[in-house]
């Protein structure tokens, strides 16, 4: 769980399609030592800095997952739902439940939006703003992946994100480690994602020119590297759950921080 070659922080965004541009997606990096720089997307760096598209920053990782740099990405949408529907619609894994979600929640399709698929009467795959997860609970703030049109919702991004976490892991294969879900303890060698919180910790570092996306996906990227500097990163992949605590947070997840 230590000698990462860097620390990634990814604001995202659900907003229109997977292939809009938008200035709610940033990606920064940090390494040792916290220099943390902004990125752009590779086919624009020789140009004028663009903006990402939800389908690059996937691609991205992928790209870098391949090239045996080993990374930790930290994302900022749920990386599954409530226990609750799992109970609701038979399903007994996060693998099972990434296949089911992207069947009816296919927003990683270039023609499919967030908000198109709300406004179908046929959609069904849905659950109520009051539904936390475990690590929801274990926070005074974090909001319900089904809680639309608040200020600090992060449900569009959760119904935008999650077929793109499936997308990944298809691709990727064992090159990453989708925590906690494929193991609380990363193996030797591969790069991890991890769903992060910036609220926990954007307080800590000055804001200066950046834009609240931007230094949203700062903090998360130099946390990360921060308290691996300071050799405790690894104490966050093992939060302290109790025996049954743990088994629903092998369906739910866990956001990386939370203790």
């Amino acid at each position: 769980m230590t000698g990462f070659d860097s620390f990634i922080g990814i604001d995202y965004s659900g907003a229109k399609t997977a292939d809009a541009r938008l200035p709610g997606l940033q990606v920064y990096r940090a390494q040792a030592g916290g220099l943390c720089a902004k990125l752009t997307p590779p086919s624009t760096r020789n140009a004028r800095a663009t903006n990402w598209t939800r389908g690059e920053i996937a691609g991205w990782l992928r790209d870098e997952a391949r090239s045996g740099r080993r990374f930790i990405a930290g994302l900022d949408h749920c990386f599954s739902a409530p226990q609750s529907w799992f109970v609701r619609y038979g399903l007994t894994s996060w693998p099972a439940f990434l296949d089911d979600f992207a069947l009816h929640w296919p927003t990683h399709r270039d023609d499919v939006s967030v908000e198109a698929l709300r406004d179908e009467s046929q959609q069904q795959r849905t659950g109520a703003a009051n539904e936390l997860r475990l690590c929801e609970r274990w926070t005074s703030s974090a909001k319900s992946m089904f809680l639309f049109d608040v200020q600090g919702s992060v449900a569009k991004s959760s119904h935008a994100g999650i077929p793109w976490l499936k997308w990944l892991r298809d691709e990727a294969g064992d090159a990453l480690h989708f925590w906690p879900f494929d193991g609380w303890v990363p193996g030797a060698g591969q790069s991890v994602i991890v769903e992060c919180y910036p609220s926990l910790y954007r307080r800590r570092y000055p804001r200066e020119q950046r834009s609240i996306d931007e230094q949203d996906a700062c903090t998360v990227a130099r946390w990360m590297a921060e308290m691996a500097d300071r050799g405790v990163l690894h104490e966050y992949f093992a939060p302290p759950l109790c025996a049954a605590e743990r088994r629903v947070a092998d369906l739910e997840g866990w956001i990386f921080g939370v203790r």
